[in-house]
């Protein structure tokens, strides 16, 4: 039986359920019925979980009940928002069709699909986050990557060349939505997201995009958008516009341009170092104590946006990065973030508030809103006229006094949720409208006139005129009066205690009024329609003008953050180096109780990597990771936490610090910071800024030390970039003597008997020793314990003597056969000793000898 057969032996109204939801087969379809929206059979198994709300069974269709879950139409859009956040999309099916007219079931259509990335409903938009889609296209291993922001219109491709760069770019964009193409080969990369969405290939076709982008921007072809030679990312773009286009079933005049992404332009950010650096997020998933929780006071949703991915994306281009920090400067001398706060704050989302404008579904009251930001626009241009360096900002808002006096004369100051309310457009905007509504107004005085004449006409003290959305108008007179009714009264509804009749007079004035409001409620419609029509051709400036708005509460809010926590504006040199006085790390201060202890750092190409030595919770991880926070600032325009700092040019940020195992993936803790060291030796250039934090610390102690000082070697001999390499394993510390370039620093500590006291202060040199065990012990490590630690620790200094290096090669083979002497006697001690005695000690550097010595300790261990 095919599929039309089987629906055939359902009722008319099942029938049209289940050819709308054959259309829609893989997402959840609200079936609009009176006040409710309906699901059926799997849907609402699935809604009722989800949604937890009852599932319960409609009568019977083809000899079956109809599983069945419903939620009220008026409060749909909480259960939107929670089915949206987690991933699910959802297909908005409305009565179109007129009941008064219809042959058997109203018709129905889909006027609508609700998705986590296309979804532009305030209730269902996190607030100060951006809400991407973005489509992932791949060749053999490159990829192409679309993005799109459908609250903003913001369309952007780029082109990635590995695996790494595209894990680093969807860590940056959090896409709710992400779709992809059938044949992806690489599934495993994608399946930690939610909202994923299988495509067509036919879909990527370069042809169809190419076509559908120009039709899009009403061009010819996309040269002037920079786009047309990424290949792949036009491909992606192609099915992710004709994705959106699907899902809106609407136009989309606000998206009105593509860009390219281009890593030249950016400092970039592998994904381990975006999580590290806890930018927007941190370790634990959440949002506090993160640089953005620290950065944003910004006093608009779209200011707080526009910052995040200004954090996530800082810009290499020194024009724009001090044309902001003389804006910041600016704003600071002149005294007016306090003047400009208070009408930003006005503004609101005016970038959403278009977005709905132009999808056709603002709400009255986002046209209020509007209204109320547009009115600022006067009175921020004022702020900034005398204002050097900020022409441009008033220059990029056109005049909309043309539409701030039709919002004025059109919408009242106060309106209803919904246009279908009504009482939505201003009394005195049309002539029309308003002579249905004093017809409609003027009922209440009709028919209190009406019901003073039939008391006294029939005199029954008890009469009195009513209204019910089921009868209409009704004189209602109580049962023990009904007697004196008149002949012309004609009995409309028997009640227990009175009875309800209808007059022709009654009858006449009834189609009269809800006629009137009929019309006006039609008419009205009609009238907020036209209000977009006369809006939407000034789209691109209203655009234009939310988004300078945007950056100048971006600005402000950075300057009320440079003068409230004390950030100096940092200088730019085209020398390669950081040079930091007293810097400090903008989240820590802010959390911790007692005054930071700020710390310098210089780095240029003579010195150009520092070992850092110095016990646990001693502050190696704040102070590398300060570096990083400071220069990724400056690299976004933004003030520093300092006393001075100069930054020269940085490409790349990458950071090795902690890891833990990656059970999904099957990677040990040991396999994930080796996959990001890789990463790093790959990568890096002489103008990156690497953190290297414990390197080796999940191996062996012999394995990691030869690691850690081959990928100190490899960092400071061939890639020469800027290194912060944090370490317990004290032999580094000789590298600065062995290679150039290289220094060591140390965070000190002072001990006294059992306690040790963090001075948090970066010293020249290496440390004198790693305190390891007065930190157990202050940890709450059993004095026993540490005691039996402190018997062990002896043995093993004096047993392996590994601070030795800068000793002689002679002496340290003379010492490692009295080390392997010590040991217990085996048969095998003999072939090693041997193996010793052959090396000649004046062939070997030091720390040839040393790794000889590891090698051999561990090849008797093994065997």
């Amino acid at each position: 039986m095919n599929l039309n057969e089987k629906i055939q032996q359902h009722t008319p109204m099942m029938q049209q359920y289940l050819k709308l939801k054959a259309e829609n087969p893989d997402i959840l379809l609200f079936y609009r019925m009176g006040d409710f929206y309906e699901l059926f059979y799997d849907d609402a198994k699935k809604a009722a979980e989800l949604l937890d709300i009852s599932l319960t069974k409609r009568g019977q269709s083809a000899g079956q009940p109809i599983p069945m879950a419903g939620v009220p139409y008026h409060a749909v859009e909480g259960y939107l928002a929670k089915l949206v956040q987690l991933g699910e999309s959802v297909a908005i099916c409305e009565q179109v069709g007129d009941p008064a007219t219809a042959k058997g079931p109203v018709e129905r259509k889909v006027v609508r699909i609700v998705t986590p990335g296309t979804v532009s409903d305030e209730a269902l938009l996190p607030e100060k986050q951006d809400n991407l889609i973005a489509t992932i296209y791949q060749e053999k291993t490159q990829f192409g990557l679309a993005i799109l922001d459908m609250t903003s219109g913001r369309f952007q491709i780029t082109e990635l060349q590995d695996v790494a760069s595209l894990q680093a770019e969807l860590q940056r964009i959090q896409p709710v939505e992400l779709l992809y193409a059938e044949d992806f080969a690489d599934k495993h990369l994608i399946e930690q997201f939610k909202g994923l969405r299988r495509r067509p290939i036919w879909e990527f076709e370069l042809g169809t995009a190419v076509q559908l982008l120009n039709r899009q921007f009403g061009t010819k072809d996309l040269r002037g958008f920079g786009v047309e030679k990424a290949i792949l990312g036009l491909c992606a773009a192609g099915c992710l516009l004709q994705y959106a286009k699907e899902t809106q079933r609407t136009a989309l005049p606000h998206i009105q341009s593509i860009s390219l992404l281009q890593n030249s332009d950016t400092v970039q950010l592998d994904a381990a170092t975006r999580r590290n650096l806890e930018l927007t997020q941190n370790l634990a998933g959440g949002s506090e104590n993160t640089l953005a929780a620290i950065l944003d006071k910004c006093v608009t949703p779209m200011g707080s946006r526009l910052l995040k991915r200004w954090i996530h994306q800082p810009i290499r281009n020194i024009d724009k990065l001090q044309r902001r920090q003389q804006h910041i400067q600016m704003l600071l001398q002149q005294n007016l973030v306090e003047e400009l706060q208070p009408f930003l704050r006005q503004v609101g989302d005016m970038e959403r508030i278009l977005a709905r404008v132009a999808l056709r579904s603002a709400r009255p009251r986002d046209l209020t809103r509007l209204r109320t930001a547009l009115e600022q626009i006067p009175f921020i241009q004022k702020q900034l006229e005398n204002t050097p360096h900020f022409t441009q900002f008033s220059q990029q808002i056109a005049d909309f006094s043309v539409q701030l006096t039709l919002l004025q004369k059109a919408i009242i100051d106060n309106p209803p949720l919904l246009i279908r309310d009504g009482g939505v457009i201003a009394e005195g905007y049309n002539a029309e409208l308003d002579e249905w509504r004093s017809l409609s107004a003027g009922a209440t005085r009709y028919l209190e006139e009406l019901e003073q004449r039939e008391r006294a006409n029939t005199g029954i003290d008890t009469l009195k005129i009513g209204f019910n959305a089921v009868h209409g108008y009704y004189i209602q007179i109580s049962q023990g009066q009904a007697h004196k009714a008149p002949m012309h009264y004609v009995r409309r509804q028997t009640l227990k205690n009175a009875e309800r009749y209808i007059i022709p007079e009654l009858k006449t004035y009834e189609d009269k009024v809800l006629k009137a409001k009929g019309a006006s409620l039609a008419l009205e419609k009609q009238l907020y329609d036209e209000i977009f029509e006369q809006l939407l051709p000034h789209l691109a400036e209203l655009q234009l003008a939310s988004l300078v708005l945007a950056e100048l509460d971006v600005l402000t809010n950075l300057a009320e953050r440079a003068e409230t926590l004390n950030y100096v504006q940092p200088q730019f040199s085209s020398q390669i180096g950081l040079q930091i006085t007293q810097g400090r790390h903008p989240v820590v201060e802010q959390v911790l109780k007692e005054p930071f202890i700020a710390n310098p750092l210089e780095l240029h190409q003579d010195r150009h990597l520092l070992i850092i030595t110095g016990p646990n919770m001693g502050g190696k991880s704040t102070y590398m990771r300060q570096t990083a926070l400071i220069t990724l600032m400056a690299y976004m325009g933004s003030f520093v936490p300092a006393e001075s700092a100069v930054i020269g040019p940085v490409d790349r940020i990458f950071t090795r610090i902690g890891a833990s195992d990656d059970l999904a993936s099957g990677r040990s803790t040991f396999m994930v910071e080796m996959t990001e060291m890789a990463n790093i030796l790959h990568q890096a250039t002489s103008h990156s800024l690497v953190l290297i934090d414990e390197i080796g610390r999940g191996t062996s102690t012999y394995d990691g030390l030869s690691l850690a000082w081959a990928c100190a070697e490899q960092l400071a001999q061939k890639i020469r970039c800027l290194t912060l390499f944090a370490t317990h394993y004290f032999e580094l510390t000789v590298l600065p003597e062995q290679i150039k370039g290289i220094h060591n620093v140390h965070l000190n500590a002072l001990e006294h008997k059992d306690s040790i006291a963090f001075m948090h202060s970066v010293q020249e040199g290496a440390a004198s020793k790693s305190y390891g065990l007065a930190v157990a012990a202050l940890a709450g490590v059993p004095q026993e314990v540490i005691k039996s630690a402190k018997q062990k620790l002896q043995q093993l200094e004096k047993l392996s003597q590994q601070n030795h290096v800068d000793l002689p090669a002679k002496n340290v083979l003379t010492q490692a056969q009295g080390e392997l002497a010590l040991m217990a006697e085996d048969e095998k001690q003999s072939a090693v000793l041997s193996m010793l005695e052959k090396l000649d000690p004046n062939e070997l550097s030091p720390k040839q000898a040393l790794d000889y010595l590891y090698q051999l300790k561990k090849i008797w261990r093994e065997e």
